[in-house]
């Protein structure tokens, strides 16, 4: 009877043993080393696909291209020491076509980035026919001629025009939400659905801002010169741009505290109904009126970068709550206005903008009057609409609370008013820090009416809503 193979292996060659001894050392090794490789393998590979493996963004990290001119620099240079601090480690140039002869000191001053004069554009051809600016080509150009600069450690270049105000503070915190190591092209588009229309929903209109990541910009700048020979018959620098970023696939990411601003007059229904997101920049402060009554355009926005100063994150920020004792609804844009209705005004309407202003080209079409938010007229009888309280003063208080104070603006009613003894709101809250968290997913927060007994101030304070809460009369 033959045994089995395995009582047969006792009886091999003492050679045959020691080879088959090696082979499965070696096995064994090359199965350690193997496990090993993979693990590192793995490691390397979960920390370039992690999102947040790299040091924060800073300010630091953003290069400003602004767009201006030889002549219209020396006097809107005011907008940009609104918001402009080379202190704080920003850095940029403003684009010029020739240096403005009656300014000087420009380049060391801390209030105000520096002038670069922009390169020759007079090879590149510009066949629009309805009274456009060959000027957008040089524009348009400062995409590429920013990158030339070779700043170093940049994630994202940032680009407006020279009546572009910012909030640099909150468009580091909006593009932190973003991996700068991929091709972004972040801003938003016009509020006239009829510019929408002409120009694209995918386009950033660069009056109000853009910002496009460090890796997307550098391939940009390599291939923008190709492109504009393509585009000769387009408008304005943006549509050009928007082009070249189409060509190479990519789409624009919405975000909405990018404003246009392509509307004249009172634009205070757009301040009041601010999106659930950071203000990041206003643009066409010369077109519209003062945002704050008895102020001048600049001291009007001055006015408001002190409520920026405090806290910018929550400057705009709707909030609304009502008071049942009289029921009044209470609609706060925090550091700029307060309003009362009186009345009970749903949620779902306090939110819609007021059309406080007129639309961008006057005697235009129908279309013209139509925008891309939700829009509610404007009572025509004063003494329907709301009470407005605007800004006065904000400061730290005590514990740490913000203290901000609204007083009346002058209504013209032909009766008394509601609110008649009402004189002076003032608005307590915390300062708002978002985090990735609540940027990607904003609520609005929630706010509790309180009385004085003297009866000519309201205050109100500002919180989170409970996880149930509901926005409503009760």
């Amino acid at each position: 009877m033959k045994k089995p193979p395995i009582q047969n292996l006792t009886r091999l060659h003492p050679i045959i043993k020691f080879i088959l001894a090696t082979i499965s050392t070696f096995c064994a090794i090359t199965l350690c080393v193997s496990v090993l490789l993979l693990a590192t393998t793995k490691v390397v590979n979960v920390d370039h696909s992690s999102h947040h493996v790299f040091d924060p963004t800073t300010l630091n990290h953003l290069v400003f291209g602004i767009a201006s001119s030889g002549k219209s620099w020396p006097r809107r240079k005011d907008y940009a020491k609104l918001w402009w601090n080379h202190n704080n480690g920003m850095k940029g140039c403003v684009f010029v076509d020739t240096l403005p002869s009656n300014d000087t000191n420009n380049s060391s001053s801390p209030l105000l980035p520096p002038l670069c004069v922009s390169e020759d554009t007079s090879k590149f051809r510009y066949t629009y026919r309805r009274g456009g600016l060959r000027s957008a080509i040089r524009v348009a150009r400062v995409v590429k001629e920013i990158v030339a600069l070779n700043h170093s450690d940049v994630r994202w270049y940032v680009f407006g025009d020279d009546d572009t105000v910012f909030l640099p503070e909150n468009l580091v915190k909006i593009l932190s939400k973003y991996d700068h190591r991929l091709w972004y092209y972040v801003g938003a588009h016009t509020e006239m659905y009829e510019g929408c229309q002409v120009f694209g929903f995918g386009m950033a209109f660069g009056g109000g801002g853009f910002a496009i990541s460090a890796p997307l910009a550098k391939v940009l700048a390599k291939v923008f010169d190709s492109c504009i020979e393509r585009y000769t018959h387009l408008y304005g620098s943006d549509a050009r741009v928007y082009s070249c970023i189409t060509e190479l696939g990519v789409g624009l990411t919405h975000e909405p505290g990018f404003h246009q601003v392509d509307l004249r007059g009172n634009i205070f229904g757009l301040l009041a109904a601010h999106p659930m997101t950071p203000l990041l920049s206003l643009h066409h402060p010369e077109a519209i009126d003062s945002i704050f009554p008895n102020m001048t355009a600049k001291g009007a926005l001055q006015h408001l970068f002190e409520a920026v100063k405090v806290d910018s994150q929550r400057v705009l920020q709707q909030t609304v709550c009502y008071d049942n004792e009289s029921s009044w609804t209470v609609s706060v844009s925090w550091g700029y206005a307060v309003q009362v209705f009186h009345n009970n005004l749903p949620l779902p309407e306090a939110v819609r903008v007021q059309k406080t202003f007129k639309q961008w080209k006057e005697g235009g079409s129908v279309v013209g009057g139509i925008y891309t938010f939700n829009t509610r007229d404007v009572h025509s009888d004063p003494c329907t609409r709301p009470s407005v309280f605007y800004l006065d003063k904000v400061s730290y208080g005590k514990d740490f609370f913000i203290m901000s104070n609204y007083k009346k603006s002058f209504q013209n009613c032909s009766h008394d008013m509601p609110t008649k003894k009402l004189e002076v709101i003032k608005v307590v809250t915390n300062k708002l820090d978002l985090d990735i968290k609540k940027l990607q997913s904003p609520r609005r927060h929630c706010c509790d009416v309180l009385r004085y007994t003297t009866g000519d101030m309201m205050e109100v304070a500002i919180r989170e809503c409970k996880d149930e809460e509901l926005i409503y009369m009760h």
